[in-house]
């Protein structure tokens, strides 16, 4: 097995070393597209002076390799992007999908096996001249995983005319807009809770409102995965779901043995995917929920 699998196998116990893998990441250009491809796009054609718009980081996977969301897990380093931008250029945080299940070897994770987009929203200053070209220059770094990890870093590119108006792109602007639609909503359809007692967290969801779509059986409901937003709860523990007569559900999860948050957490961030959807209408297949942490004594 490669270095990097084995460096990246030791982020299993715990977050800082992933931090630590992430730092690894830049200082391996040997692995500059393993696993993966790589590149910057944009969803319109040209840059209108002081109107921002969106590019997105498109990764192609090899067949069996996969790449991590913003919060791995237990295992594994997001995906990032560093940008070298002109003076006066201005770069929003890079933005994910919501998380998929994934697995590096035997241990669950959260990421993303599919091709996928991620993006950020870019605002040029307004005093640009119109017929001149712009290069917008970045780093990116990830780890990909498949029968072996591998941790990548490559310098990136974009290079767009200065124009009064701007096409789209068609083909990375449906990909961007699909990208969107597959994010994470909080809804009032449903309301959460959770109690905490020694290392058990029991989640609790119950519908809220004629909106909520109500899983039909047990075996739908053990269909639902919990994402961790911060690592509160290991994302590779078995995660119990109990369907009750009134629709709600009840999940058990477990405490992350490392928290690189610091002091523990007010509240639960979390996202759960459905892929009947949430909703009667079958959309928002991913709940955003953030509910306070009840402890025991």
């Amino acid at each position: 097995m490669k270095q990097a699998a084995s460096l990246s196998i030791l982020a299993r116990r715990g977050p800082l070393l992933a931090i630590l893998l992430s730092s690894c990441a830049l200082c391996h250009p040997a692995f500059p597209q393993t696993g993966v491809k790589i590149q910057l796009v944009s969803a319109q054609s040209a840059i209108v002076p002081g109107k921002p718009f969106t590019v997105g980081l498109w990764l192609v996977h090899d067949r069996g390799a996969h790449t991590y969301w913003r919060f791995p897990g237990i295992v594994g380093v997001p995906t990032q992007l560093k940008w070298k931008l002109p003076p006066g250029w201005k770069a929003g945080e890079l933005v994910y999908p919501a998380p998929e299940r994934t697995h590096m070897f035997q241990i669950k994770a959260q990421g993303f096996d599919r091709d996928v987009m991620l993006r950020t929203e870019i605002t040029p200053p307004a005093k640009l001249k119109i017929g001149e070209s712009i290069t917008l220059a970045a780093t990116a770094s990830w780890m990909c995983c498949g029968t072996s990890c591998n941790p990548g870093s490559m310098e990136l590119s974009l290079t767009l005319p200065v124009a009064e108006t701007a096409a789209l792109n068609a083909k990375w602007h449906e990909l961007l807009d699909a990208e969107r639609a597959r994010a994470e909503q909080p809804s009032d359809a449903w309301s959460a809770s959770v109690s905490e007692q020694d290392k058990t967290l029991t989640l609790t969801l119950r519908p809220a409102s004629a909106k909520a779509r109500r899983c039909r059986t047990q075996r739908d409901a053990d269909r639902l995965i919990v994402f961790t937003e911060d690592g509160w709860f290991d994302s590779d523990k078995p995660q119990v779901i109990h369907l009750h007569d009134d629709g709600s559900l009840t999940v058990t999860l477990t405490q992350a043995d490392s928290y690189v948050g610091g002091k523990p957490p007010q509240t639960l961030r979390a996202i759960l995917r459905n892929e009947d959807g949430w909703l009667r209408d079958g959309k928002l297949q991913c709940l955003q929920i953030a509910p306070k942490i009840l402890r025991g004594e």
